[in-house]
Order: structure tokens, then C-alpha cells, then sequence
């Protein structure tokens, strides 16, 4: 007998609902990718303790950790306390830096684990900004962070840099300063305003063209520190218009949860690498996909991957930024926490109806991994927000 529950539908009415996805099966190891494959992870907030969710949220630490092995076990570097971690969001500079150093220790005691962590200047308010000098400052003391508790950092877009610079120029000064003393090579991250209005215009320019040549000039002069780059622009020929000038050596890394299944796949010349918030949200899918592309079954990867693309794209669906709700709707139905509740209250971002859709595009992707208990946290949720249940 099929598992079944009532939704909303967009006209107002109600409908059963029969479930007809089917879990994947788990490796029992992590299987090895052709790809670098980052997946963005979520923190779990403690409801238990959280007094002040929208000033001073409190974060389950063991359930965050927890979640991180999921995601090695599955064969994935971890983006440590970027943007689906709810930087500037929920999330502040002080809890990022507990966040980075406990998944650095945890890294230590899984053989593989790998993990690169969000570094930017969110804890300076760009309405304090004065000057480029104040931002070169709020960037050295984060990178500084990762680099002395050993990690590698990952360059975040800068609200206040967004905010003070006049030109390109502005931009290479900064991004010069930093990736010049940096320790290591470092992943920069091209966020586009659609996941921060606040952004708008980065790189010095509103047009993507423009945009494109000071980034790259950016690389060009710093290429020994440049890992890489990962553009979010949720447009795929922006990503390969990069892609394609990028210098030799510097990979390209998709934060596209739009399009990310045929640009990591590739156009038979060049591919993208990834680094992706809607891998937390469908880890297992995209670890199978990914193990098929490298043993060069495209088939595979294809039949695996295309159908979570229907799903990330309602996830991320603007308003974007609140994205964040979904991925740890999905991290709840699938037991991975024992709650729906997020740092800054986050996950009243969305309403009953994107949830019920949400839960109809997992399903059919294959993506829970427990149905009968994704089935019934979802009665249980559709029931608190007044949709009853037989």
C-alpha cells in the first residue's frame, strides 16, 4: 500500500499525495570523484536552548558535526561556513568562528576528510566601512582565523567592499592585499546579487561583461594564490563565458543550482568542479552521480542527476537568499535533525506551499532516504499549519 498524505495545491484546494520515489542505496565507502565536489553544509539549530533565535541563535554542535560526516562519507569536501551556513543570515562572525574551528578538529579524525572555510568581512558593518584599508583589515583577520587553526580559506564576497569601491581598481587593491600574503592558495567566490541585493554591481560593475574582465584580471596578477573560482550567477553561459578564459591551472567551480548538472558534466572540452548548497540537500543523488561520471558512465550520472534539478531550482527560487529553509527541510525529513527550526527563525522564509512542492520534487528524485519517516514529519507539519491529516 502506498504512502500517502494530503498537500495544498497553488489554488487553494488539497490533494493526496501518493509517494513513488526510491532510496538510493548507500556505498559502504566513500567513492572517488573525477570532479572536486564541495557541498556548502547547513548548521542545526538547538530549539532546546534557543532563547534569542533571532539575536543570538544557539546551534546544536553535535547534530552540525554529525551532518559534516554524513557528507565525507559520502565522498565530499565539505564549504565550511559559507552561505547555506547562514553567514549574515543567522549566523554571525562569532559563531562562524566556532563553526570553523570544531569542523577543522573534526576533520582531523576522519582519514580524507577534506574541507575549505568561508573567510569575508561580515563581521564589519558596511555602513562603519571608511575606507578599502578597513576592508583589506576585516579580510586579514578572518583569513587569518582559518590559516591559524590550519584551514584553507575560501574568499567570501564582501558587502562593504560591494558598498565603498568606485571602480575594478578598488577590487584589485583589496583581492591583491589579501591573496598576496595569503598562506595557501585560495577559492574566490563570485556571488551574484540575486542570492545578496547587497552585492550588486561586484567586481565594479552592474554588467557582466565588464565584471568578467576585472575578475580575471584579479587572477591574472595573483594566479600562484588563485585555487580556483566559484561563480554563483545561476547562469550557466555567464559560468562557461569564465570557465572558458580562465588560466591554466585555475579551476572553475559551479555554485549554479540552476544548471549544475550539465556544467559539471561538461561540453566535451572543459567541465566545472563544484562547490554547491543543494549538495547538502541531495548528498546521496549527487555522490552516486558524481562516482558514475568518473567511472565514465554518463548514462548514470545523467539519470541521477537531471531529476534533482526540478527540485534545487524550486529551492532556490527567488527570493534565492532564503534557499537556506530548504536545504534543512530536507535535512530534517530525512533524519538527519529532529527539528525544523533554524538560527534567525529562517525557516518561516517560505510558506505551505513551497514546502508541499518541495516535498513532491524530493519524492519523485529519489531523494528521501526514509520515506515513511519524510511522510510523517510532513503530515505532522502540513496538520501544525492547517492542513489536516487522515
Amino acid at each position: 500500500m502506498p504512502i500517502s498524505l494530503t498537500l495544498p495545491l497553488p489554488d487553494g484546494g488539497l490533494a493526496r499525495y501518493d509517494l513513488a520515489g526510491t532510496p538510493l542505496e548507500r556505498s559502504s565507502v566513500a567513492p572517488a570523484f573525477s570532479r572536486i565536489a564541495y557541498a556548502a553544509a547547513h548548521v542545526v539549530s538547538d530549539p532546546r536552548r534557543d532563547v534569542r533565535p533571532w539575536e543570538a541563535p544557539a546551534v546544536d554542535w553535535e547534530r552540525t558535526m554529525a551532518f559534516r560526516h554524513h557528507l565525507w562519507s559520502l565522498g565530499f569536501r565539505i564549504a565550511e561556513a559559507m552561505d547555506t551556513a547562514q553567514r549574515g543570515m543567522g549566523l554571525d562572525w562569532a559563531g562562524a568562528q566556532e563553526l570553523i574551528s570544531r569542523s577543522l578538529a573534526e576533520a582531523k579524525t576522519v582519514p580524507g576528510a577534506d574541507l575549505a572555510c568561508g573567510a569575508g568581512t561580515d563581521h564589519l558593518d558596511p555602513a562603519d566601512a571608511r575606507s578599502l584599508d578597513d576592508v583589506i583589515r576585516a579580510y586579514e583577520e578572518q583569513v587569518g582565523f582559518v590559516e591559524k587553526h590550519g584551514g584553507r580559506a575560501i574568499m567570501m564576497a564582501s558587502r562593504a567592499l560591494a558598498r565603498l569601491a568606485s571602480s575594478p581598481d578598488d577590487y584589485r587593491k583589496v583581492y591583491g592585499r589579501i591573496l598576496g600574503q595569503a598562506k595557501d592558495k585560495i577559492v574566490l567566490h563570485w556571488l551574484g546579487d540575486m542570492f545578496d541585493p547587497q552585492l550588486a554591481g561586484y567586481w565594479g560593475s552592474k554588467d557582466f561583461e565588464p565584471a568578467l574582465e576585472a575578475v580575471l584580471s584579479i587572477i591574472a596578477e595573483n594566479r600562484g594564490k588563485v585555487e580556483g573560482i566559484k561563480i554563483s550567477l545561476l547562469d550557466n553561459a555567464c559560468e562557461v563565458a569564465l570557465r572558458n578564459r580562465l588560466p591554466e591551472g585555475v579551476l572553475c567551480f559551479t555554485g549554479d543550482d540552476f544548471n549544475y548538472a550539465e556544467l559539471i558534466e561538461g561540453d566535451g572540452q572543459k567541465y566545472s568542479h563544484a562547490l554547491l548548497g543543494i549538495f547538502d540537500a541531495v548528498a546521496p543523488q549527487a555522490s552516486k552521480a558524481l562516482a558514475a561520471l568518473a567511472a565514465d558512465d554518463v548514462a548514470t550520472f545523467r539519470a541521477v542527476i537531471e531529476p534533482t534539478v526540478p527540485l534545487s531550482r524550486k529551492i532556490f527560487e527567488a527570493p534565492t537568499p532564503y534557499y537556506k529553509a530548504g536545504v534543512v527541510f530536507l535535512a530534517w525529513l530525512n533524519g538527519h535533525q529532529d527539528h525544523f527550526t533554524m538560527p534567525d527563525g529562517m525557516q518561516s522564509a517560505r510558506g505551505l506551499l513551497h514546502y508541499a512542492e518541495v516535498f513532491r520534487l524530493a519524492d519523485r528524485a529519489n531523494v528521501l532516504d526514509r520515506p515513511d519517516l519524510a511522510a510523517a514529519r510532513m503530515k505532522n507539519l502540513m496538520s501544525v499549519l492547517g492542513v489536516g491529516q487522515d
